[in-house]
């Protein structure tokens, strides 16, 4: 093998099991792995991908549901020097095609009952339950032994959620996702002795690079589970097996609202995290109220920076519930105006990034990225305020500020305001084209009571000033919303336009 510096994505995997070999790295289902067997494992199925004929920088897409398969499949891409491309295993038609397409990817990865969805010509191997399926392959494989990938070579395009626009693969390197990793390490408390469980997909870059990822290069046992079932996560905590878990808002909210909520022992449970959209703070509070003891962490960041940029930790909530915290160890930010000047503290603008931790541009797409990437910084499209202690709160989406009659409006405060009603369940609040108001403040509702459009628009305008309160309220059995929790406004606008 090549002599190489290590600051790779699988060498995080070598270390730790050269560390801790006997350790258990991975649960799933009745399968477990230790560091030394999981290490293993990965040289191998790097061997078996380069024997498709790939080469390094090849891109190999992974359209599957989470599995430890998953994970091996990922790593051993970045061994054998190839480009993992994640596609989110709920897209079908043009949408998969677009991402397996403009990705340009040589083979997928994917599970057997997902095959027959990818468009016609599109070579895959299976990453489990199969034959000849990259788990099974393992054991006739021998070990990678060719050189070591560079630290600035790409190792993964993430695309975006694409809640606004077409997704747009963000060239991670190495280098980045190394970083993010101990950003994520020495801002989340991340510790060997933590008994973290993944359940959100781990196509998304929050809980494999924010978590799982991280948790691998500390030395954690991790449980992987298919996905975020309240019954499965419950249990797991009564029995001590999990003491450490992620969830966007949209997963919190439902445990939250499950019956047994309050009857559940989850007095395991030390570290909360959330993030990957917004938390509304009335869900938080109520959180925080049932379990008094456990340390919520605000994780806040985008795919192109790996995706952690900021942290609000568990002393750091009292006084700054709608704070996203202050940057990370690898994150320099700003609040900007539109000529990217810094704008004073309490001002809202645009966050603007610098980091080690970015990636490289967009895939294919030099335009987007001479756009995104102005003056040496990132335009991250998130209007947020500062304030004179270096805490961030993030205030809308730029794209998502509803100008009604000529002032605008941030969605987020009037969902807070909704959420403090005890028949609403989730609101997203969205600004439909209007003839008087240019755009109408407008609340889609899910309702867990009953209520109706007055009591709303009255329950609002108690709390809010005229101007911002909703003028309109629509009622819908659920939010559309990606895998990962992102409530997609860019759906409800055109719904109801």
């Amino acid at each position: 093998m090549t002599p190489g510096h290590g600051s790779t994505v699988d060498a995080i995997l070598r270390r730790s099991a050269r560390r801790t070999p006997a350790r258990t790295a991975v649960d799933y289902g009745d399968r477990s792995w230790t560091y030394e067997e999981l290490d293993e494992a990965v040289s191998r199925a790097a061997s078996v991908l380069l024997d498709q004929g790939l080469a390094p920088g090849d891109r190999v897409g992974s359209y599957g549901h989470n599995s430890d398969a998953y994970l091996i499949g990922f790593l051993a891409c970045a061994r054998a020097g190839l480009v993992h491309v994640p596609v989110n295993q709920n897209l079908t038609g043009d949408d998969l095609a677009y991402i397996v397409g403009q990705s340009g990817s040589a083979l997928v990865l994917t599970d057997p009952g997902l095959a027959g969805r990818l468009p016609d010509g599109v070579r895959t191997m299976s990453l489990r339950d199969a034959d000849d399926s990259l788990l099974a392959r393992l054991a006739q494989a021998p070990a990678h032994d060719g050189p070591e990938p560079r630290s600035e070579d790409l190792v993964q395009l993430l695309y975006t959620s694409g809640t606004t626009a077409l997704p747009k693969g963000a060239m991670m390197t190495h280098r980045a996702l190394v970083h993010e990793y101990l950003s994520a390490i020495t801002a989340l408390d991340l510790s060997a002795g933590d008994r973290p469980v993944h359940s959100l997909p781990l196509y998304h870059s929050a809980q494999m690079h924010v978590f799982l990822l991280p948790y691998l290069a500390v030395g954690a046992t991790n449980i992987i589970l298919d996905a975020p079932d309240g019954d499965r996560l419950f249990d797991l905590i009564e029995e001590g097996r999990v003491d450490s878990l992620f969830a966007p808002p949209t997963v919190w909210i439902g445990l939250a609202n499950r019956p047994d909520f309050d009857r559940r022992d989850l007095g395991a449970l030390r570290k909360a995290y959330y993030g990957a959209s917004i938390m509304p703070v009335p869900v938080l509070e109520r959180l925080r109220e049932r379990l008094p003891k456990l340390g919520f962490y605000n994780c806040f960041g985008q795919s192109e920076i790996g995706p952690l940029a900021t942290v609000l930790g568990p002393g750091e909530h009292k006084g700054r519930m709608d704070s996203c915290g202050r940057p990370v160890l690898f994150v320099d930010a700003r609040v900007v105006d539109e000529d990217g000047k810094d704008v004073p503290d309490g001002t809202p603008g645009e966050i603007v990034y610098r980091s080690p931790q970015l990636c490289e541009g967009y895939w294919d797409k030099p335009e987007e990225t001479a756009d995104a990437f102005r003056d040496g910084w990132f335009h991250s499209g998130d209007l947020a305020v500062r304030d004179a202690h270096g805490y961030f709160t993030v205030v809308d989406r730029v794209k998502d500020v509803i100008n009604s009659g000529g002032v605008l409006v941030a969605s987020r405060q009037v969902e807070d305001a909704l959420y403090t009603h005890e028949a609403v369940a989730e609101v997203a609040v969205i600004g439909l084209p209007d003839e008087r108001w240019i755009e109408a403040v407008t609340a889609v509702v899910v309702r867990r009571g009953e209520v109706t459009e007055d009591d709303l628009m009255a329950h609002a305008r108690e709390k809010l000033s005229h101007f911002k309160a909703p003028k309109r309220v629509l009622f819908v059995d659920e939010l559309p919303r990606n895998a990962s929790g992102k409530i997609l406004k860019r759906e409800l606008r055109d719904r109801f336009a």
